[in-house]
């Protein structure tokens, strides 16, 4: 009596457990075949990135930048880049960005219909809340467990817990821009006959985009300090450099490791953001950046040659 918890308590720890088992032995081969569409991607991505000369991918990343955010972040995110390169970590930052790129891409592509489905059907979000909000709650070391019995360890795995714990951001932000979306836009859509979808994809979405790329920017964010604790089940990059440092006592590994993951997320966030930013301008990017650049210098080399053929005639 003076502690009834010592006798009566309900043992969820077991119950878990026991369900645990049971998906392993019956299941396991469906989660197996998960690794194949999880690896071909991530294999393409690594490959890709590994392989492109590091010249050639810093002037690409300068010209992305420059296009699709402002020169200013092109030439910060370069240079971050080319810090990473003289650090000596540049392969385990192309496989830190793989992941990432892997993880944020699976992640979108389960999220942005569920944040959809969510706005679109109260049931559904009443549904979906509490499961995110457990997600959100639980400390990431917790999904490597089941992952690991299901799937095993490595990189495939590792992306498969980020995905988890990434996901609920842009299913929550998905959600909200397109809730905020003004009902009287929507009706005056309806009203001239436009069919849901093209209401959708022409103005919630759109109107949304801002909401939805915070959302996006969040993903990357938790997914990339997802990877990072994802180096304990054997995923590859800059995590497992603070891994080794850690497990050698090596202050000076695990510092590199460290400020290569902050380089990271700062140019994540720099060109999620910037990209953003650029979304709430009314410039086309054909008119912005280097393509802007290159269209200018060719209309005014063409106005220049009509109007020496027009002095000549």
């Amino acid at each position: 009596m003076v502690d009834p918890f010592e006798t009566y308590h309900l043992p969820l720890g077991d119950w878990i457990q026991t369900f645990l088992d049971y998906v392993v032995k019956e299941y396991r081969p469906i989660f197996h075949a998960i690794r194949v569409p999880v690896g071909t991607v991530l294999d393409g991505i690594e490959q890709a990135l590994i392989s492109t000369n590091p010249i050639v991918f810093l002037v690409l990343l300068f010209l992305f930048c420059w296009q699709f955010t402002t020169l200013r972040t092109a030439i910060f995110c370069t240079l971050a880049m080319t810090l990473m390169g003289i650090l000596g970590m540049w392969e385990e930052s192309m496989t830190t960005i793989a992941l990432v790129l892997s993880s944020v891409l699976f992640a979108v592509a389960i999220g942005l219909p569920l944040g959809i489905w969510s706005a679109k059907s109260d049931r559904v979000e009443s549904i979906l809340r509490p499961i995110l909000d457990v997600m959100q709650t639980l400390p990431g070391f917790v999904y490597m467990v089941p992952v690991v019995m299901l799937v095993g360890i490595g990189n495939v795995p590792g992306i498969i817990v980020t995905v988890v714990f990434a996901l609920p951001p842009i299913i929550r932000l998905t959600n909200l821009g397109l809730r905020e979306v003004p009902e009287e836009t929507i009706e005056a859509a309806r009203a001239f006959g436009a069919p849901e979808s093209r209401i959708l994809f022409r103005i919630q979405i759109p109107l949304a985009a801002n909401t939805i790329m915070a959302g996006v920017n969040q993903t990357i964010m938790m997914a990339l300090s997802m990877v990072v604790y994802a180096s304990m089940i054997a995923v590859e990059g800059l995590g497992q450099m603070v891994l080794r440092g850690i497990g050698r006592l090596d202050v000076g590994l695990a510092a590199v490791g460290g400020i290569g993951i902050v380089i990271l997320a700062m140019i994540l966030d720099r060109i999620t953001s910037g990209i953003t930013e650029q979304s709430r301008n009314r410039t086309r990017w054909t008119h912005r950046g280097p393509v802007g650049l290159v269209r200018s210098i060719s209309q005014s080399q063409l106005f220049h040659r009509e109007r020496t053929a027009n002095g000549k005639l």
